[in-house]
């Protein structure tokens, strides 16, 4: 039986998140606020730890999700005032580096994919196809916008303008979210919005993250030798485990090696 002594100090604690995949809607996605929530509130409550670090190897997703968990970690990290820090893996992408920013410190591999502070709406036209197949499309509506960029229809340069607007709103708040976030980290001569990427050491030169580390070693030169760490993450639903998800799964799959291939990976 072990003996544990009240008064002796225990080493530092840290919770370590793994934020692994693409971002998208519940049930769409391993990254989402509903799934995450309970995962992030057992990480900064449980032990009272000394920081939250986050594994981070995600291509992105959905702008509305990254938000959502992004404002989940900075309030928990100032209600609790616990520090936090994010170590890149292959790659912190548009979403996967909204959620990175959203941390207090960044670190990355050299050959970590980062940045790519863009938005990005694809899709695709069948209305050439359709024609030549005899086949007739008929859509009718209330309201003159509620079949914006039917793709079974020709583009309307009309829809493509407002899709270009709403498509500038979303990078504006990512904009914000970044400049808010990594201040005055971030170079001033060179514009980093333009959705380019870049690797761990030249992100570091920009100010996008704060150096080249990796997550034990930076641990264990922060809190010491013996620091402990307690992992947590998205655990599968117990349908999945069992394997009554496979389609979902396997589409869910296809769809996450699609956003992770845009960066060569």
């Amino acid at each position: 039986m072990k003996l544990t002594l009240p008064f002796l100090k225990k080493p530092p604690l840290v919770a370590v998140v793994r934020l692994q995949g693409a971002i998208g809607m519940a049930g769409r996605g391993a990254l989402n606020d509903v799934t995450l929530a309970p995962v992030l509130e057992r990480a900064f409550r449980k032990g009272k730890p000394a920081a939250v670090a986050f594994e981070i190897n995600s291509p992105g997703g959905s702008p509305v999700q990254s938000a959502l968990i992004g404002a989940r970690i900075r309030r928990l990290s100032q209600e609790l005032k616990v520090p936090t820090l994010a170590f890149v893996e292959d790659v912190a992408a548009s979403g996967g580096y909204w959620l990175a920013a959203s941390a207090d410190e960044i670190y990355a591999d050299d050959s970590s994919v980062v940045g790519s502070i863009g938005v990005i709406s694809a899709g695709f036209g069948a209305h050439v196809l359709l024609a030549r197949q005899g086949v007739e499309r008929r859509v009718y509506t209330a309201g003159k916008s509620k079949s914006m960029l039917d793709p079974f229809r020709p583009e309307n340069p009309e829809d493509v303008a407002r899709l270009k607007e709403l498509l500038g709103d979303i990078h504006e708040n990512f904009i914000t979210h970044v400049k808010d976030r990594r201040g005055d980290k971030l170079v001033q001569d060179q514009d980093l919005f333009t959705g380019e990427i870049w690797l761990g050491r030249r992100a570091a030169s920009l100010g996008l993250i704060d150096g080249i580390d990796h997550l034990r070693p930076k641990l264990q030169a922060r809190f010491g030798d013996k620091v402990r760490l307690r992992r947590y993450g998205v655990k599968k639903p117990l349908l999945g485990r069992l394997g009554m998800q496979v389609a979902q799964d396997a589409l869910s799959s296809i769809e996450e090696r699609a956003e992770f291939a845009r960066f060569g990976l």
